[in-house]
């Protein structure tokens, strides 16, 4: 058995506030060049352009990439193998109120979502998983909200053909339109529970853009693609730079589908202890 501290899991988590806030992922960086070289839509380009140069920025001078930091997301998926000295929920949540307070990010999170009140730094949505083996995988994922508001769930009949699903798809993305800051990575689940698919879509987010797609998922793209809302919805032929489907099965009288879009700041980082 072997055994890990709460403070090393605090540390560890602070530091994955400032990657991901600061670095946006290496997958990301690279299919927005590629949209940019694609792009023949003269002011989609020069909107691709302003968003690398961001990145490059706020990487050399450690800012955040967006002004909305998020609410963080992380996934934990715990060996079973291993022993975690303290309190394991306590400990993330103190690094994510540690590596957001050092990093003068922005306190976005109300304690009572009705009476709303002062902003604070934590906690975090916390999703475990244990898996196997003596190790802990740690993921960070900082959901804005400009995006996050756009996630829709629809429970379809378990007759629903794929067609019908991709409509679905497409449609939750031209309601979205240009209001969650296009070029977008559209994160869907399908199957498990009402709530199981909305975090297969969220964790779909963390698929690498650059991994090898279903036809599913190029087609989507594709018909995404043909919207035309482009980059900041301004135009253009970059509305999205990937799709990413998470499946599970699910029961016989129903088909949940949930989509979870992020904008171009697709922020993420991980580590394994």
């Amino acid at each position: 058995m072997r055994e890990l501290g709460a403070e090393k899991i605090t540390r560890v988590i602070t530091e994955l506030v400032k990657r991901a806030n600061f670095s946006l992922r290496k997958d990301v960086l690279l299919a927005l060049r590629k949209a940019y070289v694609g792009e023949k839509n003269k002011r989609a380009k020069r909107i691709l352009k302003a968003i690398l140069d961001n990145a490059l920025y706020a990487r050399q001078e450690s800012l955040a990439i967006c002004q909305d930091t998020g609410l963080p997301v992380v996934f934990a998926r715990i060996g079973q193998d291993l022993k975690i000295s303290g309190d394991f929920k306590k400990a993330v949540n103190q690094g994510i109120k540690q590596g957001y307070k050092e990093c003068s990010l922005r306190n976005s999170i109300v304690l009572d979502p009705l009476l709303r009140g002062k902003p604070v730094f934590s906690p975090c949505v916390l999703h475990i998983d244990i898996i196997p083996g003596n190790k802990i995988k740690l993921v960070l994922l900082p959901k804005g909200f400009g995006c996050e508001n756009k996630s829709q769930l629809k429970m379809f009949k378990p007759t629903a053909g794929i067609q019908e699903i991709k409509e679905f798809i497409v449609q939750a993305v031209r309601d979205a339109g240009p209001d969650a800051c296009p070029p977008y990575v559209v994160g869907v689940g399908i199957g498990g529970t009402a709530d199981y698919a909305g975090v297969l879509a969220k964790r779909a987010l963390l698929t690498k853009l650059s991994a090898k797609h279903t036809k599913l998922e190029n087609d989507l793209l594709k018909q995404i693609n043909n919207t035309g809302i482009g980059p900041m919805g301004l135009g253009g032929k970059t509305t999205a730079l990937a799709v990413n489907i998470l499946t599970y099965p699910t029961h016989i009288a129903g088909l949940p589908v949930s989509v979870n879009i992020s904008c171009h700041a697709l922020r993420s980082a991980e580590t394994v202890l």
